[in-house]
């Protein structure tokens, strides 16, 4: 059995200009060792937290390549996958092919134009590690076009919808929480999240995938961000699911850090946390940003 169910986030990587540079950056901030990447002919490192592979660094093959974070999703057949979400209005931009021995992978874009991966395992499934500082902990699409994405993600990996309400008649977040196929929709289930690029944000700015971070103190890795050269794009600030900041790396690639908040005393023992064993942040890049 797949250590993923189909449409569950299971990998993340950053495409860099310098990968070297960007080993000492995650390397400081949170605490990453690396090995060897699996992509034969390219420079690339597999991120390890405590031992436990996390994520991936890879080298830039084009210059006009963007860079950024990206997530990918787990399939049980990429090449059918694929084929699906070109019928469901999407693009597949790289076909489904092996990276070395590790998986087969596709590069793929919503109706909205925000990039993904696909994810087939082969010798790994995705994460060893995530929820925990240093590790991955959510993601969310940003798009000008929630008619079409929203049931493109639902057609194509059986996500369950579930709106946040806005706070105030105005200026609220227009958010959707996405829980896997077979779950109970809502908070508790939820692996994911789509927002709506608005207004405040520039107008070149692409529909795109915001990847975040679990950090033991946010405020401190934001500071950390900019001492390493980055830069912070939205402030830390508090939300139900813990304190989230928006930075830059010193490349250009951004990410969020989210910090827990601290556990109340509880009455019921129960585990508060949702099925992927992670908090749902819910609440997207700020308008600001």
């Amino acid at each position: 059995m797949a250590a993923f169910a189909e449409g569950m986030p299971c990998w993340v990587d950053a495409s860099l200009p310098d990968v070297e540079a960007g080993k000492r950056f995650y390397g400081e901030l949170f605490g990453w060792t690396f090995t060897e990447g699996d992509a034969p002919g390219a420079r690339s490192a597999v991120a390890l937290s405590d031992g436990r592979r996390v994520a991936a660094l890879t080298a830039k093959r084009d210059g006009r390549m963007p860079t950024e974070w990206g997530v990918s999703f787990a399939a049980s057949d990429a090449a059918a996958l694929a084929r699906k979400i070109q019928s469901a209005g999407g693009q597949v931009i790289t076909s489904p092919g092996p990276l070395g021995t590790a998986a087969v992978t596709a590069l793929c874009a919503d109706p909205g134009g925000a990039v993904f991966g696909l994810w087939q395992e082969l010798e790994r499934p995705g994460f060893e590690k995530q929820g925990l500082p240093g590790s991955f902990c959510w993601a969310e699409v940003y798009t000008r076009d929630k008619e079409h994405v929203d049931p493109f993600y639902e057609s194509v990996f059986g996500f369950q919808g579930t709106d946040l309400e806005a706070d105030g008649d105005e200026g609220g977040v227009d958010y959707r929480l996405w829980s896997p196929a077979g779950k109970e929709p809502g908070e508790e289930t939820a692996i994911g999240g789509r927002s709506v690029i608005t207004e405040a944000f520039p107008a070149e700015m692409p529909g795109h995938f915001l990847v975040y971070f679990t950090v033991a103190d946010c405020d401190e890795a934001a500071r950390t961000v900019v001492r390493l050269g980055g830069r912070v794009q939205a402030e830390p600030f508090d939300t139900a699911y813990g304190r989230i900041a928006v930075v830059v790396d010193d490349q250009g690639a951004a990410f969020a850090v989210l910090a827990e908040p601290e556990a109340a005393e509880p009455e019921d023992p129960g585990d508060e946390r949702g099925a992927s064993g992670e908090p749902e942040p819910g609440t997207g890049e700020p308008e600001a940003a």
